[in-house]
């Protein structure tokens, strides 16, 4: 990353960094637009191991393209507690949204979906007593963007990232519903732009119908893609067919809901 351009999530040590020995601070890499009213955090997959270059700046210099800011998300990945890649997300969006913008939205691949479907779900408005300026704003996206995303801990997850996330609880169903999206969607979840492939032989597209069900059930607003073709973790997708497609209908989603300039 760009020393340039990195910005770190806290001023001091991040919540759990004792969970995390010798990662480096979460951070955001800044893909700031001219004029854009918008921004996206967007968090790259890895099976909560590490985190695919390919599902992070590319994608961020897409989203750059078409006048929408973006900032790529270097969050904490195994070991860690379990908790932590879902407080960077959350921290991240505060600090994104204190910087002006009007509209901030998350988008994950992956495990880094599972991290994007987590911070949509689990949110507070932020705590005006605060004396950390950044903990004043909300968590809650304005729009969230799950990729071939692990959306759910249930039946049909990706049982790596589960088992790298939760550790030694990762057969605790209880724990397991709580970073299942389908399970935890309210009246309050903001809108979203889904996309999978079906040939997703690594995390099955069912997680992605799973949590366009549980939307619509409660009247949330979605756009839904499944491709036919496009293995696990194709990013922009290039010479993927229609596939590669899902990018400019995201950034036509976008612009819709006001993240331009």
């Amino acid at each position: 990353m760009d020393e340039k351009n990195r910005i770190f999530l806290w001023p001091g040590d991040a919540p759990y960094t004792a969970f995390s020995p010798g990662q480096a601070q979460p951070s955001l890499a800044a893909y700031p637009a001219p004029a854009s009213r918008g921004a996206v955090v967007v968090v790259p997959g890895g099976g909560y191991v590490m985190k695919a270059e390919h599902e992070g700046a590319p994608i961020a210099r897409m989203l750059n393209s078409q006048g929408i800011s973006a900032f790529v998300l270097d969050y904490r990945v195994m070991p860690c507690h379990r908790l932590a890649p879902w407080s960077d997300a959350s921290r991240a969006i505060r600090l994104v949204r204190s910087m002006g913008y009007e509209k901030v939205g998350i988008l994950g691949f992956s495990a880094g979906g599972n991290v994007c479907c987590t911070a949509a779900t689990h949110y507070d408005a932020g705590d005006p007593k605060s004396e950390d300026p950044i903990e004043k704003f909300s968590s809650r996206p304005d729009v969230f963007v799950p990729c071939y995303a692990v959306a759910s801990f249930g039946p049909n997850t990706h049982l790596g990232s589960r088992q790298s996330l939760l550790g030694a609880d990762w057969e605790n169903e209880e724990i397991a519903r709580w970073y299942s999206a389908e399970e935890n969607v309210t009246d309050d979840t903001p809108p979203a732009f889904i996309w999978h492939t079906s040939q997703d032989g690594t995390v099955p597209p069912q997680n992605s119908l799973d949590l366009a069900r549980a939307l619509s059930a409660h009247g949330i607003l979605y756009e839904l893609h499944i491709y036919e073709k496009g293995h696990h973790g194709i990013g922009l997708g290039a010479e993927m067919g229609p596939a590669a497609l899902w990018g400019s209908a995201l950034c036509r989603y976008l612009l819709e809901k006001g993240f331009g300039a």
